[in-house]
């Protein structure tokens, strides 16, 4: 770097360092089907996982912009949401339907439309 070089200013360092764990939520999968999770903002892939898992993953490898890491293990439930069991999906309450019966709307088809006969002729050329 020369003197007044000041292109390496702005770089910050990752948030996160090889080898320790982390607690992540997996928010996405990536183009390969890997997992894909965030600590700090940073984005860490982790193989063999599902969206939604809740697990502690130990960095193998740090880049600028990327961390991997893997799975240690799979923990219960995420701690900003309530303890699920696994595999229970939340089903959404339906709103009661309305005490009046519903007229159910048909679409009517349309007629065909009436299609008059022509007649064919030829015309001789001489």
């Amino acid at each position: 770097m020369y003197p007044g070089d000041n292109r390496n200013r702005f770089v910050r360092s990752p948030p996160i360092n090889e080898g320790e764990s982390y607690e992540v939520k997996i928010e996405s999968l990536g183009r390969e089907g890997d997992g894909i999770a965030r600590v700090k903002n940073f984005v860490i892939i982790i193989p063999d996982v599902s969206v939604g898992d809740f697990i502690k993953v130990k960095i193998n490898k740090v880049a600028r912009r990327v961390a991997f890491g893997e799975v240690m293990e799979r923990l219960e439930g995420a701690p900003e949401a309530e303890s699920e069991e696994p595999g229970e999906e939340i089903q959404e309450e339906e709103p009661e339907p309305e005490e009046e019966p519903e007229e159910e709307i048909q679409e009517e088809e349309p007629e065909p439309e009436e299609v008059e006969e022509v007649e064919e002729f030829v015309i001789e050329e001489e």
